[in-house]
């Protein structure tokens, strides 16, 4: 799927783009590549890509007291709570707050608009989904969250990011995002998380079900190309992207790997730290 079914969000000339029919009293954000979100069919790709790890480290979470880290739009955070006994969402983008704060009032939910650096208040398990490629600290990044699960119960920080081998294009160092500081094979990866944790578990995201049936299609029946001749790119896509789920990603551990390919084949990586 070209761009993994994602339109072009880092193009200056591109039409601007806001999530669809949002709760009364929510602003709708605008997809600037910075972050996903959910309610926009065409970055529904991204959007079920990153809920899928969310939905795998909320049956680990049960009844914990949850930090989401860079929780941006919120979904991730209303995704955890479902099990934690509480979450908060952290984040410091004063637009991304007030959305999150408006939309997801659910139960044992908070919000914080801070830095995450400077939040201080202890906790069972960190989140830190897709952002650690942001940061030009990680190291000390770890280190803060590994202080503040220290005396939690079960204590766990989960982090992901996505593998340059497969996110940049072919033969290129990384992928051009201009947000991205740092983007990680499944090695360097692990070597940054080992350095702050007593215990690493690495797992890596690939496609399932509807997805893996377009990979193969594309790699074996030249899919892309076919319709393109049959001028039905469009409008398969238009169908296609909206109709994605979190079913159509697994994660695997990474002694379960070898089978698909290596962690080398992986959209992205999980890594599960124990201090």
């Amino acid at each position: 799927m070209p761009d993994a079914a994602a339109p072009e969000r880092t193009d200056p000339h591109a039409p601007r783009i806001f999530q669809r029919a949002q709760p009364e009293g929510v602003p709708p954000l605008e997809l600037t590549g910075e972050r996903t979100l959910p309610d926009i069919p065409q970055e529904n790709y991204w959007f079920r890509r990153h809920a899928a790890v969310y939905e795998w480290i909320r049956t680990r979470v049960g009844g914990q007291r949850v930090v989401d880290m860079a929780c941006g739009e919120g979904y991730g955070t209303d995704i955890l709570a479902r099990t934690a006994a509480s979450a908060v969402g952290v984040d410091a983008n004063a637009d991304a707050f007030a959305h999150a704060r408006a939309k997801y009032e659910r139960p044992g939910v908070r919000f914080v608009r801070t830095l995450i650096d400077l939040y201080d208040e202890p906790c069972d398990a960190v989140v830190f989904l897709q952002t650690i490629e942001h940061v030009t600290n990680p190291g000390d990044v770890l280190e803060r969250f590994r202080a503040l699960v220290a005396a939690g119960e079960r204590p766990a920080i989960y982090v992901s990011t996505p593998n340059v081998l497969t996110l940049a294009p072919g033969g290129a160092e990384r992928s051009g995002n201009p947000w991205h500081v740092r983007e990680y094979r499944a090695a360097e990866f692990r070597e940054l998380c080992a350095a702050h944790a007593s215990r690493v578990e690495l797992y890596g995201l690939y496609h399932a079900r509807m997805l893996a049936l377009h990979e193969f299609a594309l790699e074996h029946l030249h899919w892309d190309a076919v319709h393109a001749r049959l001028g039905i790119t469009e409008r398969f896509y238009e169908r296609f992207t909206p109709a994605i789920s979190e079913r159509d990603f697994r994660l695997v551990a990474e002694a379960d790997a070898a089978a698909l390919g290596g962690l080398d084949r992986a959209l992205d990586f999980l890594a599960v730290l124990t201090p």
